[in-house]
């Protein structure tokens, strides 16, 4: 990479699957060109010893961005950041994201003994709190 570093933090306790933080982060950082097309990532066993996780999650999610085009592997070269990716792809990733992070909540409620009704009130109430705060920011 140029002169800019790779920055990833890691919430262990999300729910949503390391791999897919990997993916969001490096994705975001792009957005917000934190990183550029052309910066070389670091490999995917130094990112894997640097974050302290499994080689294979860090492969995982390498995989997952070169199948979106957001990165480029070139064998004896390294791995690259290509370009922003097309809107749909974009919002591909960001909707596998939200389903694993709802699935993780859903499952976690009903290992609790939530039921489901329980659970489909504590989200409206939550979405509504949010929704309060939200007007609250905007007066």
């Amino acid at each position: 990479m140029s002169d800019k570093k790779l920055s990833l933090q890691l919430d262990f306790h999300s729910g949503l699957p390391i791999y897919t933080q990997i993916v969001n982060q490096i994705q975001n950082q792009l957005a917000n060109k934190i990183i550029q097309p052309g910066d070389q990532l670091p490999t995917v066993r130094a990112l894997a010893e640097e974050l302290r996780v499994n080689f294979n999650t860090v492969a995982r999610a390498y995989r997952i961005l070169d199948e979106a085009r957001i990165i480029s592997t070139q064998q004896g070269r390294g791995t690259y950041i290509t370009e922003i990716p097309p809107p749909e792809v974009s919002e591909k990733l960001r909707h596998e994201s939200f389903s694993a992070l709802t699935k993780r909540f859903i499952a976690e409620a009903f290992r609790l003994g939530f039921s489901e009704r329980e659970i489909r009130q504590m989200v409206r109430d939550r979405l509504q709190l949010h929704k309060e705060a939200a007007d609250k920011d905007n007066e």
